[in-house]
């Protein structure tokens, strides 16, 4: 007990083991669904169908955190992002920011929210208005959200561009004037403008040229040291995800199939999709190239219009002929736990401890 007018005492274990704690998620999503109507008719219109192309998706994301959201075109990587800023509005479930759920706020509430939730767009010559210089592209955020004087505005801009890397004297150029890579810095500025808490990467490297791409990672990886920034890196190229992610998570037909920490998942791969699309990577070694097992998936990709009780990838497993005697695949849907012994690890597979 510390007695009056000691310094108090301090602690050594308490303080690192408030260190070292895990930080609560800033952001929370919970059975996310995003489904598109189709609809027959003009003057009465009528639902003929549902493409459901995030059908249940949950994941956290913590400070300073990238996960990285892995999977084939088409399986619902760029739906999520956008349902989750709420670009588009989700069908069903929760979006938590900071305990806020967006999906139940409207107005003027959710666009005081998404100054905190930025996004980088894929193509850095369509993401950028041709008719409006660099100046103008990178203020439009402060002006939507703010009154800045004229000074205060060049101020912030020309910062930005130094930040991103660019010459701050090319403000007033057109996008066209600059290259892929140097666009996609621009998005980059623009995204960074409100101080965001969150950025979701849609595959910002994926238009750019291998040498290009390198160095829009390592621009990435110093912004968020810088800024501590928190971010959702989407991508198919699962050699760029291992590089940037603290964690992974693998998506199939807007489902995540499989997710946990970088090393973990590349290292002991349990989901039979997984295994599938991380043996497509090249190894740099000849050697080990030509004599390691690669899975091949045979059988066509199911429609997400079409409504399944099993596991979606039961046409299409390589596993399943040798351990599904019974047919629980094909009507039994698989949920993501947690794997034996391992947390943080999680598998939506009913046979996944089979795996050789």
């Amino acid at each position: 007990m510390t007695r009056p007018g000691e310094p108090p005492t301090v602690n050594i274990e308490d303080m690192i083991a408030a260190a070292t704690a895990p930080r609560p998620p800033i952001l929370e999503v919970r059975d996310l669904e995003m489904h598109f109507v189709k609809t027959k008719g003009i003057v009465f219109e009528r639902e003929v169908g549902r493409i459901r192309a995030v059908n249940g998706v949950s994941f956290d994301l913590r400070p300073g955190e990238t996960l990285g959201l892995v999977g084939e075109s088409g399986c619902g990587k760029s739906t999520t992002a956008r349902a989750v800023l709420q670009l588009h509005r989700p069908t069903a479930g929760q979006v938590l920011f900071e305990g806020r759920d967006l999906c139940a706020t409207s107005g003027e509430e959710l666009r005081k929210v998404r100054r905190h939730l930025q996004m980088i767009f894929q193509d850095p010559y369509a993401s950028l208005d041709p008719r409006w210089t660099v100046e103008s592209i990178i203020a439009e955020p402060l002006l939507n959200f703010g009154r800045p004087s004229r000074k205060e505005l060049r101020e912030k801009v020309r910062d930005l561009m130094i930040t991103v890397g660019l010459d701050p004297d090319f403000a007033s150029r057109y996008p066209h004037e600059f290259s892929g890579g140097q666009r996609q810095r621009i998005g980059i500025a623009r995204a960074l403008a409100l101080e965001p808490r969150v950025v979701f990467c849609d595959e910002p490297v994926s238009a750019l040229d291998v040498s290009i791409q390198a160095q829009i990672i390592n621009l990435l990886e110093d912004l968020q040291a810088k800024l501590n920034l928190a971010f959702v890196f989407i991508a198919h190229n699962v050699a760029v995800v291992r590089h940037l992610s603290h964690r992974v998570a693998i998506m199939y037909l807007g489902r995540i199939v499989e997710t946990a920490d970088r090393d973990e998942i590349y290292e002991n791969t349990r989901h039979p999709y997984s295994r599938a699309l991380l043996s497509a990577v090249p190894i740099p070694d000849p050697k080990l190239e030509r004599t390691r097992k690669r899975t091949l998936l045979e059988g066509n990709l199911p429609s997400p219009a079409d409504v399944r009780t099993g596991c979606d990838f039961a046409s299409r497993c390589p596993l399943r002929p040798q351990v599904d005697h019974d047919g629980r695949c094909e009507r039994e849907r698989p949920k993501l736990l947690p794997i034996a012994g391992k947390l943080s690890h999680l598998v939506a597979c009913h046979f996944h401890e089979k795996q050789g």
